[in-house]
């Protein structure tokens, strides 16, 4: 998708450092891509020794902590790493969807819980949201998207309509993110693949009409509507 995220940064402004530690190769490659999409340094770890050299190199600001290692466990890497980093937040990954991982994952000190498989977009913002919370990160002023009674917040990933909390799935965020920074703007479907998707979907426009439909249902239906269309030119977002 080729909409930028607001990029969290560290308080003396350089880049967030994240430690990625998973035996799944695959798993470590896909988790890098889409945190350096975020801007932020990456380090990465196979084993539990090795994740708790790596973070006393590194001094990461998060880490993302696979719970079965072929050494040890996540909880042992946890307390390690806790022992020379104390406020470290830690998000475990996990197969096992049991309640007692859970519970003896967060009773450990973990901040954070996610089942495998998981949404990658799910994942970074849970992250960014404990990186928030741990004051690693300068504030990021203007991440609220408004326009009318519709507030878009590009961090946390929240939208509300006239104070009403409206869930979206990630490819609606993002078409939403995009209406929303052109306001009044009439947006072709074209631009809108490009910008949205970024792929090209060979004339394929009536995924955009789809997407369209979904929107109109969460944040028009009820209200006056917002999402407007000016037929054969495109789609305009409008203050009701």
């Amino acid at each position: 998708m080729a909409a930028t995220p607001t990029p969290l940064r560290r308080l003396d402004g350089t880049p967030i450092r994240v430690l990625t530690v998973d035996d799944e190769p695959s798993l470590i490659e896909l988790l890098s891509m889409a945190m350096r999409y975020e801007g932020w340094e990456i380090h990465t770890a196979q084993s539990g020794s090795e994740a708790v050299r790596v973070a006393r190199a590194s001094q990461p600001d998060a880490i993302v902590l696979d719970m079965m290692l072929p050494d040890f466990d996540g909880l042992e890497v946890m307390r390690r790493i806790r022992a020379f980093q104390p406020d470290v937040p830690v998000i475990f990954l996990t197969a096992r969807d049991g309640v007692e991982d859970r519970i003896s994952g967060l009773t450990a000190g973990g901040d954070d819980y996610v089942t495998k498989p998981f949404s990658l977009e799910e994942l970074i913002a849970r992250l960014r949201g404990l990186l928030r919370r741990s004051g690693a990160t300068t504030p990021t002023p203007g991440t609220q998207l408004v326009v009318g009674d519709l507030v878009l917040d590009e961090d946390s990933h929240e939208v509300s309509r006239a104070g009403e909390p409206i869930n979206l799935t990630a490819t609606e965020f993002e078409l939403l993110r995009f209406l929303m920074r052109n306001p009044r703007r009439v947006l072709s479907k074209a631009q809108i693949l490009d910008r949205v998707w970024n792929y090209d979907f060979g004339g394929q426009a009536n995924v955009v009409e789809l997407y369209i439909s979904y929107l109109r249902k969460k944040i028009d239906v009820g209200r006056d509507p917002m999402i407007h269309t000016m037929r054969g030119v495109g789609y305009v977002l409008r203050p009701a």
